[in-house]
């Protein structure tokens, strides 16, 4: 599961720089929006870590994540995106669970990437990016379809990595 986190964190953020031109002056700040205490604290752990490993490939410094813990509650991630909303982020990853997203729409100008792989009933602004391969491709395709993107960059390791 951590491989295919750190791919799909991989892709999301080659996404982003494609998307939000990133050679502007100033820093793109994204909230990360995972669970890093409670029941699911290790599936937040594992989103950091893969976001660690992004940036550093990347290395860019006009990227700046901000991780916010969730707690796995809908109410706690509302709160974290309104706060997160009024100090100018519109980015979000996030969140990973999808009773999380309904709260969400209210925010207009924002978009989600979520890891849920749920994808019925969920607000506009959220794009799905699930766990398994099908909810990836499939988020990456509407994802290009609303932004009508005609090319798309995507990376796979040559190597093959195994479960740490």
């Amino acid at each position: 599961m951590k491989v295919i986190i750190k791919y799909l964190l991989s892709v999301v953020f080659v996404f982003l720089l494609n998307t939000f031109n990133i050679y502007a002056n100033e820093i793109v700040k994204i909230g990360l929006l995972v669970p890093l205490t409670g029941e699911y604290n290790y599936i937040g752990k594992s989103i950091i870590q893969s976001s660690r490993m992004a940036i550093n490939k990347i290395n860019d410094s006009k990227i700046l994540i901000l991780p916010r813990d969730t707690k796995s509650d809908p109410k706690e991630t509302s709160k974290i995106v309104e706060e997160l909303y009024e100090e100018g982020i519109n980015i979000f990853i996030g969140p990973v669970f999808n009773e999380s997203l309904k709260e969400l729409s209210k925010f207009k100008d924002v978009i989600f990437l979520s890891l849920t792989n749920k994808i019925l009933n969920n607000p506009k602004n959220v794009i799905s990016a699930g766990i398994n391969a099908k909810s990836q491709f499939d988020a990456i395709k509407k994802f290009q379809e609303l932004n009508e993107l005609k090319k798309t960059l995507i990376l796979i390791p040559k190597k093959d990595y195994k479960e740490e």
